[in-house]
């Protein structure tokens, strides 16, 4: 692309004035979503809002509803009236169960520790929503996430963590592949959370001041288990808590209420501090043993969602994140398949970490640039990595 070509571009990168450029914008209800659309409005795209109305069956999961329920939508409704824009509610209630929300608990009944919103990220917003977007006609969808998006040296989307450390969220969206990168745009990836707000302000928004989500959106009040055993009663069925030998420590009143690499609230006495190294749900065992017992430099990741190029025979450096709030810690990555063919990877870590999680997410970055990803797959008490999951 000559400098010639990228003038005639507008911010959002398309070779025409931002009023031919139909723009979707996700509207949670939060400040994010919603100064996202106000930035479009004013600089002349042709905004339409659209809010996705995740409930979880009201009272049968949670006191409060999911995701963009209620206030959110009422929130967003009044957003988009504010800044003079089609708004639409589209009601994803039943995708949103089976897709998410049954993936969750049966994650937990497996002994795992699940993140579903990169589920939700993966199987609604990316998909669906963006398919809804084409069928609008609109060139792109547009999101609050604090990620950054540039374009590569072969002109496709590539996906940077975002400018403010502490708002990053490109770990969340690992799964995007890069059709939906292609298609999608993040305004607000430059930005810190501050000049946000004030923007709300200077739009005369109605959520300038509103809180941030710091719950699951299905479990607004944070009692995990709560929702799991509502869902899956089987889940917090009693099981004994052993050492590494297998000899039996105590009781626990199910292992939805453990997490790898935990080391509070297990109610074991000991001389030294016990962390759970191992959550057997076939036996309904919980395993402890001292923090050596954590230490892991060989993880496995299935499902893996690459976006990096082709991956060498002698494997990659890059750093990766093993949980969402933790620093990116350097590894080696080699591509791998397992018993059905589907592709997976092995890192091998420089350094052991501690409490790596069946469930979470295996972020690989190569500076800010997000490679890809997958889930990390069982291990064994003694550290090796099991490829199939």
């Amino acid at each position: 692309m000559t400098a010639a070509d990228t003038t005639a571009l507008n911010s959002l990168g398309f070779a025409k004035a931002p009023g031919d450029t139909r723009v979707v914008v996700a509207m949670s209800g939060g400040v994010d979503s919603s100064v996202v659309a106000g930035l479009l409005k004013r600089e002349g795209y042709d905004v339409i809002g659209i809010t996705l109305q995740l409930y979880d069956h009201g009272a049968a999961i949670a006191k409060k509803g999911a995701c963009c329920a209620g206030q959110d939508i009422h929130d967003a409704r009044m957003v988009a009236e504010r800044l003079n824009i089609p708004h639409y509610v589209l009601d994803y209630e039943s995708r949103f169960r089976q897709a998410v929300i049954d993936e969750f608990a049966d994650s937990y009944v497996r002994g795992e520790t699940p993140i579903p919103c990169i589920r939700c990220n993966q199987r609604v917003k990316f998909r669906d929503l963006l398919e809804t977007a084409r069928d609008l006609e609109a060139d792109c969808l547009a999101t609050g996430h604090y990620v950054q998006r540039v374009l590569g040296e072969d002109g496709r989307g590539q996906l940077l963590r975002g400018a403010d450390p502490r708002r990053d969220q490109s770990y969340f969206l690992y799964t995007t592949t890069q059709d939906q990168l292609d298609y999608l745009r993040f305004p607000l990836g430059h930005l810190e959370k501050p000049e946000v707000r004030k923007l709300a302000e200077e739009f005369g928004l109605i959520v300038a001041d509103k809180p941030d989500s710091q719950d699951i959106c299905f479990v607004p009040n944070g009692d995990y288990a709560s929702v799991v055993t509502k869902l899956r009663p089987e889940a917090a069925e009693p099981g004994e808590i052993v050492d590494t030998q297998g000899t039996v420590l105590g009781k626990h009143d199910g292992v939805i209420h453990f997490t790898v690499g935990q080391r509070k609230g297990i109610g074991i006495a000991a001389a030294e501090p016990l962390y759970v190294v191992k959550l057997d749900a076939a036996t309904r065992r919980v395993v402890v043993g001292p923090r050596e017992a954590l230490a892991r430099k060989v993880v496995a990741l299935r499902e893996l969602n690459w976006l990096g190029g082709a991956i060498p025979p002698e494997g990659l450096d890059v750093t990766v994140k093993l949980r969402s709030a933790q620093p990116a810690v350097a590894a080696r990555i080699f591509a791998a398949q397992d018993e059905q063919g589907r592709t997976t990877a092995r890192l091998e870590l420089y350094t052991a970490e501690y409490g790596v999680a069946p469930g979470q997410a295996g972020v690989v970055y190569a500076g800010d640039r997000l490679l890809g990803g997958g889930w990390i797959a069982r291990q064994t008490v003694a550290g090796g990595a099991e490829l199939a999951a």
